[in-house]
């Protein structure tokens, strides 16, 4: 009887270990800065508690105003559900952006390589004009690679 109730036990405790670990599976650590749209460009991601994703986008200026001036946009808004990722940037000099996508694994072998993680999606740039109009300029599909982590 003993020798029952002491397999009972140990079972029941196997078992216990085996869903703590199943509640708490690994997650990866996507905060970290990506390449952008053009060479010398970025992205810098912080993933936080609850899903909430802050950052920003340090890009080359393309109107006729901020042309080559180095411009950050911070995030209004982001989240990470699972590896479904968005977020909307704050506007500078009237324009915007928003992406919907996936975050996750790429091909490099470790995090000290480029293209660790990969962020693919929708990328879309939006303008305001002084009339308070709002147009999509672009829509195009991306992929941004993180940069090796020191």
């Amino acid at each position: 009887m003993r020798l029952l109730v002491a397999s009972l036990v140990g079972l029941f405790w196997l078992l216990s270990l085996s869903a703590v670990s199943q509640s708490q599976p690994a997650t990866e650590d996507y905060s970290g800065m990506y390449s952008f749209l053009r060479e010398g460009e970025f992205i810098q991601i912080t993933i936080e508690e609850k899903g909430n994703v802050s950052g920003f986008i340090s890009r080359f200026g393309d109107t006729e105003k901020d042309k080559n001036t180095f411009l950050e946009q911070f995030f209004e808004t982001g989240k990470l559900n699972g590896d479904h990722l968005t977020f909307t940037t704050k506007p500078v000099h009237a324009r915007w952006f928003t992406f919907e996508g996936t975050i996750g694994r790429g091909e490099a072998k470790t995090d000290e390589e480029a293209g660790y993680y990969v962020i693919h999606g929708t990328l879309r740039r939006f303008e305001t004009s002084a009339g308070n109009k709002t147009t999509e300029e672009e829509t195009r599909t991306v992929e941004f690679k993180s940069f090796p982590r020191d």
